[in-house]
């Protein structure tokens, strides 16, 4: 007697997984959060994670911000360099973040 296999298990609805620019470890998307290069070329922060542009992602941990700058991984990620204006405005961010892991 044959049986049928299905074709896919049945599992809940998949989670955008996104890697840290820093620390290369993979989360959630909605546990990252998103630098984007606007189509103008400014680098800010994107609150949606929708934002238009080229896009990376940072653990929300300051040790994964300051060495995505120190080693210039942000500029490398969204293939632009960082302007000193919008470097320190994500520094001004990364000094509000803790150095804890939050599950």
């Amino acid at each position: 007697m044959i049986t049928s296999v299905p074709s896919q298990p049945a599992v809940g609805p998949s989670v955008p997984q996104r890697t840290c620019v820093a620390c290369r470890q993979v989360l959630a998307k909605r546990q990252l959060v998103r630098i984007v290069r606007t189509p103008s070329g400014r680098v800010e922060l994107d609150a949606t994670g929708k934002g238009a542009g080229r896009g990376a992602y940072l653990c929300p941990r300051r040790s994964c911000w300051e060495e995505a700058v120190r080693r210039r991984r942000l500029q490398r990620a969204l293939k632009t360099p960082l302007a000193e204006e919008d470097a320190a405005a994500l520094r001004d961010f990364a000094n509000s973040l803790s150095d804890e892991v939050r599950p």
